[in-house]
């Protein structure tokens, strides 16, 4: 009988070559895990090396004021608005005037209605804009975005950011010594306080005073004209309403934190000689407006064949509003812009009484809601389907009617287009840029306008 074959060697062998795969593994992990350490390493320094760059040390100035926002957001932000050398290069460009004595303006909510107008505005007659907008969703960001792709071509720069970002305010000052600030960046509308308050009171009310700090802190300070609102008046009874009436029962959170704007206005002028205009305005409508107006939405639901709701008071008064063109209202900020006098102050120091102005900017004829609903289905050749109810307890005040004589003593303002020819170029615009044009009459039919200041 044949003896077994002899597997001792073939054992041994299969052991030795286990025990060098382990070996290898075991370098191999090692190896990974120092290569991984020091490519966590390498990013590390490289994340350190880039935000060294991107944010200096904050100033030792205890006035100067610091809104923090987390790791992910400073940097996605961070890319967005401060893009070193060729971001300060377009900051530059944007702001400087081309005509003799012209002015750098920063314009605020520049991406918004009345801002985009004015920067327009602004810039056709030579003087330098800059534009700051946070772009937020309020409202339809894409209109935002158009208005933000017209002024480009005009070669008007929008820094996208916010008013509470006091280290981007403070860079803006320390790239550009701006003559004037248009302050027109709000948390707007009446009745969105009662979903979101904490909205108004961070960008009407915190917002407004981190822009005065900063503003303040620098030298030479700048002239500052803002918006402030109609809805100060609140239920205020006398009429046509006066910069003289009283403005202490406002009507709504919004109409609060303006109010309480104005009364800021007044401190940092009388502490910091901050040369301050306030304009007030009184419901602004036109090409490039704003959707959540009722004009606007109205549009809307007429081409639509929906049912708008049509408000009458509480005692069954038909509600009316002193509803003011856009092409007025920016002959209304550039004039307070030309007439405002130079703040005073410097360094957070006052060296001398600075200019304080409150304004009335409106059409001083109210129109009652049903007579601007008739007007539009004129003009969108469609009958509205109205439901006529009361007025909620909302905010909304039921008349607006403006006193404009002290503007236009002070620097010439006189509107002059009536809600008809107001609409008209409004719907114009409208069934452009939706591309709306089968429903409406062929006399109303347009070509948009490049500048949204010059419906036809």
């Amino acid at each position: 009988m044949a003896s077994p074959p002899d597997t001792s060697k073939t054992i041994k062998l299969e052991r030795y070559n286990s025990y060098l795969r382990r070996v290898n593994s075991t370098k191999l992990l090692n190896a990974s895990s120092k290569l991984l350490f020091r490519a966590t390493l390498l990013i590390a320094l490289a994340l350190i090396f880039y935000f060294t760059l991107n944010y200096p040390p904050l100033s030792d100035n205890p006035n100067h004021h610091v809104h923090h926002h987390n790791f992910l957001s400073s940097a996605f932000y961070g890319h967005r608005t401060n893009g070193g050398a060729a971001w300060e290069k377009q900051v530059r460009h944007s702001s400087t005037p081309r005509r003799s004595n012209g002015m750098s303006v920063l314009v605020t909510g520049s991406a918004g209605f009345i801002g985009s107008h004015c920067s327009l505005a602004l810039k056709k007659r030579g003087d330098g804009v800059l534009g700051l907008d946070n772009f937020n969703d309020y409202y339809d960001p894409s209109l935002k975005r158009a208005r933000q792709a017209l002024l480009l071509k005009h070669q008007i720069f929008i820094v996208e950011g916010d008013l509470n970002d006091a280290s981007l305010l403070t860079k803006l000052f320390d790239v550009v010594p701006f003559t004037h600030v248009l302050h027109l960046a709000a948390q707007a509308g009446v009745r969105y306080a009662m979903k979101n308050p904490q909205s108004y009171v961070s960008s009407n009310i915190a917002g407004f005073i981190n822009l005065l700090e900063v503003a303040k802190s620098v030298d030479p300070q700048p002239a500052i004209v803002w918006a402030s609102s109609s809805s100060v008046y609140g239920l205020n009874t006398e009429n046509p309403f006066s910069e003289l009436h009283r403005t202490d029962q406002p009507a709504s959170l919004y109409a609060a934190t303006k109010k309480a704007g104005e009364a800021i206005a007044h401190t940092y002028n009388h502490i910091y000689g901050l040369s301050l205009t306030g304009l007030r305005f009184f419901t602004v409508y036109g090409a490039w407006g704003r959707p959540d107006m009722a004009y606007f939405f109205f549009t809307k639901d007429i081409l639509h064949g929906k049912t708008i709701d049509v408000y009458r008071t509480q005692d069954e008064k038909e509600v009316a509003r002193d509803f003011t063109y856009i092409d007025d209202v920016v002959k209304g900020c550039l004039g307070a812009l030309d007439t405002a006098e130079k703040s005073t102050g410097g360094g957070g120091k006052k060296r001398g009484p600075a200019q304080l102005r409150i304004y009335n900017l409106g059409n001083t004829s109210p129109v009652p809601v049903g007579k601007l609903v008739s007007i539009l289905e004129g003009l969108l050749n469609t009958k509205a389907k109205k439901h006529v109810i009361k007025m909620p307890r909302n905010g909304d005040v039921p008349f607006t009617h403006a006193n404009v004589s002290l503007a236009f003593t002070d620097f010439g303002y006189k509107p002059t287009t009536d809600l008809a020819t107001g609409l008209r170029k409004f719907v114009k615009w409208y069934v452009s840029y939706y591309g709306i044009q089968s429903r409406v009459n062929k006399e109303n039919s347009i070509i948009i306008n490049e500048h949204p200041g010059e419906s036809a």
